[in-house]
């Protein structure tokens, strides 16, 4: 059984918690799941280089990213950092703990991305555009750039997701026009 069909049929029903409106699993809750079927599970929270902080910054807001790799395949959630009202945050009034608490949720994520929890996040994005304007600069994506070396192996981790939810994913942070999503589809194979 694949790991995502497998951490896909566990019931989380009874860990499921209501914040507001909102259905959450908490990284506790789902760090011991997982750590049960997958002891080897590991979390990767990514420091920007430039700066060694654990979060990244366009200058006006922040995020994470956060991997979790489950028998050699890692799955990278990216998370902006937000308030309680699920806002960016402003560069000049993040705190160490908004931070803190964005890597936790993103580690949730990224498990699910796994399998566990998956449902949770079904419909997310149309809540987002509803309640938060993105505040994000995106990059151009180029075949040959200096992230297409960066995106390629992205794509080689993550390939058994296919070509869309890659797509998504990489969105995020790169504007992706169809010529590159076209080449982007070769290597998803």
């Amino acid at each position: 059984m694949s790991v995502f069909k497998k951490l896909s049929e566990i019931d989380i029903k009874q860990k499921v918690e209501k914040k507001g409106s909102q259905s959450y699993l908490s990284w506790s809750h789902a760090w011991s799941m997982v750590k049960q079927h997958y002891p080897d599970i590991q979390r990767t929270v990514y420091e920007d280089s430039m700066t060694g902080l654990n979060y990244f910054t366009d200058g006006r807001t922040a995020y994470v990213k956060v991997g979790i790799t489950i028998e050699g395949v890692e799955h990278i959630d990216y998370l902006p950092v937000m308030d309680f009202r699920n806002l960016s945050i402003n560069i000049d009034k993040i705190t160490s703990m908004d931070v803190n608490k964005t890597i936790q949720r993103s580690t949730t994520k990224a498990i699910a991305l796994h399998g566990l929890g998956i449902g949770l996040y079904s419909g997310e994005d149309l809540i987002a555009t509803v309640s938060a304007p993105k505040v994000t600069t995106l990059t151009d994506l180029t075949i040959g750039d200096a992230n297409w070396n960066k995106v390629l192996d992205y794509i080689k981790a993550n390939k058994q997701l296919g070509l869309a939810p890659i797509v998504k994913n990489l969105q995020v942070k790169y504007k992706i026009d169809t010529i590159t999503k076209k080449e982007l589809g070769k290597y998803v194979g």
